[in-house]
């Protein structure tokens, strides 16, 4: 894993004029070196990408579902090869690392299939007046032109699939830019898309450095820009290009609710385990894994230990062994962060219950209670494996509490009953509510994105293919209908 990896401009292989060092946060041994494209290079990614814009729009579906379906199955057919990739740059547990291959093969066969049946058309009669007789309304949609997809470390396959394949099934062109800490699985991709037919000029995967992207960000041949990684990035970046289009995932701070009637030992069971896996699974470095349980008075007594139980249960260490849980952070200065926010609470009087321990860039599975509202943690997203339980009374207090929250991504509510379902549903200020599961559920088909602080716009391959696009009308005349 010590090669020297190409960039891809404009479909091709190309190679810049200096290169940097991917290294392993487990054990920081250089797990490859990456190519930086020159200026020149990114100037013709944009200026190819702009140029082939109308053409790539006009292709016929067939084409860009056939190409969706080959990196699917590719992707299938390496998996194991691109899951010890992405565990050897990013830390991921290897077990993490299989899923999100197959959540990627995913998101690949997925737009294939919104590109058979993209942009159809809506038909609507208009001589619903006098002046309308013998008019009707064609609907379709077209590019708003070439997106600029920026990734985060954090799921570096799938949230640049998230990116691409959207795009390459609404026939919109596209420069890629996976986050630097984490590019090998992104440029693996272009591995995969160079096998296909889609036009050359359709897309780039461009590891431009984060100094660089100024520019990029400002060049008007890229109206639309989809981020995902933290709130204040995205937001510096929106309010730089207030008339370009910004898709923003940003980041949360995920409550899971768990109420009075679900009560059963099996339920507990349940919402506990669920709770100490999803608030450690990529070290907490997802921005819907649980960063805060509320839990009924009624329930908290006998959930407090189980969920402590089962954060102790998980295992923590090398992330290419098959066994462990937790790996480490992307960085030490990420575990360093993590460490100071922890201490900080429990300098203003949170309870340590277990871990609270940092090894390099590991942070040992933590969980807290009696965090002041004052606490950094309870302010903010911790990205990080912290976990922090409060008690409260009665629906109305557990959906404040929820609501508290300068941010708003998904929510997680234990609950048997409807109503409250409907009732979590209404209430809830979050882009997403699941109900008898936490908030980390995502389904890579289902509208994904946040309320508040957690962005603006929505992924899911054909919420994001909506995003790229805009409703153009057509009305013919004359027509007996």
């Amino acid at each position: 894993m010590t090669a020297t990896h190409s960039f891809w401009l404009a479909g091709r292989e190309a190679t810049g004029e200096d290169t940097f060092a991917v290294t392993s946060p487990w054990d920081n041994r250089t797990v490859g070196t990456v190519s930086i494209p020159t200026d020149a290079q990114i100037e013709e990614a944009v200026a190819t990408a702009h140029a082939v814009r109308e053409d790539f729009a006009a292709t016929p579906a067939h084409l860009r579902a056939a190409a969706l379906d080959h990196v699917s199955r590719r992707l299938a057919t390496r998996a194991e090869e691109i899951a010890k990739l992405i565990t050897a740059e990013n830390g991921k547990p290897l077990k993490w690392a299989r899923g999100e291959v197959g959540r990627a093969i995913s998101v690949f066969r997925l737009a294939a299939e919104e590109a058979r049946r993209f942009n159809g058309g809506d038909a609507q009669r208009l001589d619903t007046d006098a002046g309308g007789q013998g008019r009707l309304a064609l609907t379709r949609r077209f590019p708003k032109g070439v997106v600029l997809g920026i990734a985060p470390f954090n799921f570096p396959l799938n949230l640049c699939a998230h990116k691409i394949a959207p795009a390459i099934a609404a026939g919109v062109p596209i420069i890629l830019k996976p986050a630097p800490a984490t590019p090998l699985a992104g440029l693996f991709l272009g591995e995969l898309l160079a096998e296909t037919d889609l036009p050359a000029g359709s897309w780039s995967i461009l590891p431009v450095p984060n100094d660089r992207m100024p520019a990029l960000v400002q060049d008007e041949r890229l109206p639309v820009i989809s981020f995902t990684g933290s709130e204040k990035v995205g937001y510096a970046i929106m309010d730089s290009v207030p008339r370009k289009h910004c898709t923003l995932e940003l980041g949360g701070n995920g409550a899971a609710v768990v109420l009075a009637d679900y009560a059963s030992e099996a339920d507990l069971d349940w919402a506990a385990t669920r709770i100490a896996t999803f608030s450690n699974y990529q070290g907490g470095q997802s921005c819907i894994s649980v960063q805060r349980v509320i839990a009924d008075s009624a329930v908290y007594d006998r959930l407090l230990p189980k969920i402590v139980a089962a954060v102790e249960a998980q295992v923590t260490g090398d992330p290419a062994d098959d066994t462990t849980d937790v790996g480490p952070l992307v960085s030490e200065d990420a575990a360093k962060r993590v460490e100071s926010w922890v201490d900080e609470a429990v300098q203003k009087g949170a309870s340590l219950l277990t871990g609270g321990k940092r090894d390099g860039a590991s942070y040992a599975p933590t969980v807290l209670t009696d965090v002041p509202a004052d606490a950094t943690l309870a302010c903010e997203e911790i990205f990080g494996p912290v976990l922090t339980i409060q008690r409260t009374d009665g629906v109305t207090e557990a959906f404040t509490a929820v609501n508290s929250s300068k941010y708003g991504l998904q929510a997680g509510v234990f609950t048997h009953d409807v109503q409250t379902a409907f009732r979590a549903h209404r209430a809830l200020e979050v882009g997403g509510v699941i109900i008898g599961d936490i908030p980390s559920y995502r389904a890579d088909q289902m509208p994904y994105g946040g309320a508040k602080l957690s962005g603006v716009g929505r992924e899911g391959v054909r919420y994001a293919m909506d995003d790229y696009t805009y409703e153009r009308v057509l009305v013919l005349t004359g027509l007996a209908l």
